[in-house]
């Protein structure tokens, strides 16, 4: 066992991916002195993805106020790689759904506002390079509220300034670019994008998503035929269409206001994430590669990161063997056998409680001695 390649994502509640491992290589290397082991942060472009990818990368997060789901001010966050001048950003640190009380969800009275109040505060601090995770959105507004932030105008028919909410977006008359921020023509926006609905329509935005938003079916058809006719218009005058582009609905439309008013790219998390973090090359040359999370069942083989980064791996290296950790793994755990892992591990040794078994001491042990006897058995 010459080469070594890492890549566990979090253990929630327990570890990080990074600590995670790091443990994995100090039992690796108990057992495989001379082996070279190389630890890849892992993500997916869901929660957690900025602490995994700023960790991971030796970035700093930058705490942040900004403008919440419900317009009024909220403590939020952002990640800088100042050496990539990169910017990682969860657009749920300003406008996700546990931001709004169930008694107050609307997504007609919603914003992305505070979205864009962050990507302007990253680019103040020198950031070009952006990836955003748009899931857990509170919002249904096109984007509305994210490009009146950064500069964009939307005017009702009387010329006056539309408003910034889901609610707004069919008073939208006229579209205004000629005062957006002009240092976004130097950005580049990568949407770690999972969803693949269109914009409007049966599967669109307003009808698959709204009601866990709290839209009632009056506000489900209302939020639909606003969407409708704001693509019509920001199409008409921008000359990209974008409405249809599987993802244009994710997080209430951000995906299409991402792509068709700045050019970013829809891209699945945890394909953005591997990129992200340049595990290829290493990848080619591996003779394992050692994945997990801390719970494996059928969603982990249906594009979260262990499955991702194994799929990655057998299709640049047809020789590596991909092997699992994880902390519990349902019945249906089996499924990822059929998508790049050859084999996984739950890693405990005896019954104890899910508060025991999530203490960091009782991981770490875990981890380490499960992943000791993976490669006792491999040597």
């Amino acid at each position: 066992m010459n080469h070594v390649v890492i890549a566990i994502d979090s253990f929630k509640g327990s570890l990080s991916s990074l600590a995670a491992g790091q443990v994995a290589r100090d039992a690796v290397r108990a057992v495989f002195p001379q082996a070279h082991v190389e630890i890849f942060p892992l993500a997916d472009g869901g929660e957690g993805t900025v602490d995994t990818l700023v960790e991971g990368l030796q970035g700093q997060i930058v705490p942040a106020v900004v403008t919440g789901p419900l317009k009024s001010p909220v403590r939020s966050r952002y990640g800088v790689v100042a050496e990539r001048k990169l910017a990682v950003i969860e657009m749920a640190d300003a406008a996700g759904l546990p931001m709004v009380p169930e008694e107050k969800r609307n997504p007609l009275q919603t914003t992305t506002y505070g979205l864009g109040e962050l990507i302007l505060q990253a680019i103040d601090a020198g950031c070009r390079e952006f990836i955003i995770g748009i899931g857990g959105s509170a919002t249904n507004d096109c984007g509305l509220g994210m490009l009146t932030a950064l500069g964009w105008k939307f005017l009702k028919g009387d010329g006056t300034a539309a408003g910034i909410c889901g609610g707004d977006l069919s008073e939208v008359a006229a579209i205004d670019g000629s005062q957006a921020d002009v240092r976004l023509k130097e950005c580049r926006f990568r949407i770690a994008c999972d969803v693949t609905n269109p914009l409007y329509g049966p599967n669109g935005c307003s009808a698959i998503f709204g009601p866990q938003k709290g839209a009632t079916p009056k506000m489900v058809k209302a939020l639909d035929a606003a969407v409708h006719h704001f693509a019509d218009l920001a199409e008409k005058e921008l000359g990209v269409l974008g409405a249809t582009v599987p993802g244009a609905g994710a997080a209430g439309g951000l995906g299409f206001a991402f792509q068709t008013f700045l050019g970013g790219e829809l891209t699945p998390g945890t394909e953005l994430c591997l990129e992200t973090i340049g595990i290829h090359q290493a990848l080619e040359k591996a003779d394992l590669l050692l994945t997990g999370e801390g719970r494996m069942d059928r969603q982990t083989a249906m594009g979260k990161g262990p499955a991702g980064v194994a799929r990655l791996a057998h299709a640049l290296n047809a020789k590596i063997k991909t092997v699992a950790v994880c902390g519990c793994a349902l019945p249906d755990a089996e499924l990822v056998n059929r998508y790049g892992i050859d084999a996984y591990f739950p890693i405990l040794h005896m019954p104890m409680t899910a508060a025991e078994a999530m203490a960091e001491k009782n991981t770490r042990q875990n981890l380490r001695q499960t992943v000791m006897q993976i490669m006792r058995l491999v040597k």
